[in-house]
């Protein structure tokens, strides 16, 4: 018998706020709460997670909204993560397991992305109104899925959304300190017909940059939420990698680079970032990932339209904030009114 992680959260606890006949689809003769907001399904790369998966896969069973499908893609796994994956799909008829020979390394960037798209190719997008991308290092609230699907389907503009992750140190949970104009990488919920008008995820590092920036470019919000309801535990640190965090900040400064960001915007973010653990050194490891990949003349994400949308994004957010930045191309689109 596989060794579970606790179902629980940290300052709440993960019992469903519906019972379970509210779990179903169709039961008795009002519409139920997930009938109303709609199915979504789950995809999950993964490899080598046997340490953290049990967490995330009791956390989405208990969810008070459960997925109507999770395919899970092991991607090549060495440890006991197979075992455990097979328990789990046989115990419950909506996880599906997708299995990738072993490349014989951990991918990241554009390897996770071709994983995700083994497990999006086995489905039909089109039988569900959301999709998530979701790692298995993660400890998510009850009613997670829930709230989100219920601000989607109450603003049609929001096209992804998250809510904000943070890190257990020692009993105290500190926020990882995402951009409220970014739905987060590790879990990132689609409108199923937004995520086809944009293309999908690109198979390249920042990825997850990108597809926001793309749902801007059509005047659709990217956003995350920090709220006690909406604040998942991490268990592996943002920005780490599996030789170190300061190589994760580094691969960060390239995906910038490669974006299209500007010197002095990743220059800002740098700072800003110098003030979260590793002090100063993650800054430092984020701006130079960023300078070394300019002095190597790397390619860059081959859409000028994309780059220039992004440079005057970047610029606004510089003179005025991100709420205020991310206003003016609602209003330029016309979907608020003009001041």
């Amino acid at each position: 018998m596989v060794s579970r992680g606790t179902a629980s959260v940290r300052g709440g606890t993960a019992h469903s706020s519906l019972d379970d006949s509210t779990r179903s689809e169709g039961i008795g003769s009002e519409p139920t709460v997930s009938s109303r907001l709609g199915r979504y399904v789950l995809i999950s790369p993964c490899r080598d997670e046997a340490d953290y998966m049990c967490e995330t896969l009791e956390t989405v069973i208990a969810q008070s909204i459960r997925p109507a499908k999770w395919v899970i893609i092991d991607d090549g796994s060495t440890d006991r993560t197979p075992e455990i994956l097979a328990e789990y799909a046989a115990q419950h008829d909506w996880i599906e397991v997708v299995t990738r020979r072993d490349r014989g390394r951990r991918a990241v960037g554009p390897g996770v992305i071709e994983a995700f798209y083994a497990g999006y190719d086995s489905i039909n997008p089109d039988d569900y109104d959301y999709l998530c991308k979701l790692d298995l290092d993660l400890r998510l609230p009850p009613r997670y899925f829930e709230i989100l699907m219920a601000r989607m389907a109450a603003d049609p503009r929001i096209a992804t959304c998250s809510g904000k992750a943070y890190v257990d140190e020692g009993g105290r949970l500190v926020n990882e300190r995402h951009g409220d104009d970014m739905s987060l990488g590790m879990t990132k919920l689609y409108r199923v017909s937004s995520f086809k008008a944009i293309g999908g995820f690109v198979r390249e590092v920042m990825w997850d940059g990108i597809d926001c920036h793309r749902c801007r470019m059509h005047g659709w919000i990217a956003c995350s939420w920090d709220e006690p309801e909406l604040r998942f535990v991490h268990l592996r640190p943002m920005g780490s990698s599996q030789q170190g965090v300061l190589t994760g900040r580094m691969r960060h400064g390239y995906g910038q680079y490669f974006m299209g960001t500007s010197l002095l915007f990743i220059s800002a973010s740098a700072i800003h970032r110098m003030t979260q653990r590793p002090y100063v050194l993650g800054g430092l490891a984020i701006l130079w990932g960023w300078i070394k990949s300019a002095l190597q003349r790397k390619p860059r994400y081959q859409d000028p339209e994309f780059r220039r949308f992004l440079r005057r994004y970047h610029w606004r957010v510089l003179l005025v904030g991100k709420k205020r930045a991310v206003d003016d191309i609602l209003r330029q689109k016309g979907l608020i009114p003009s001041q």
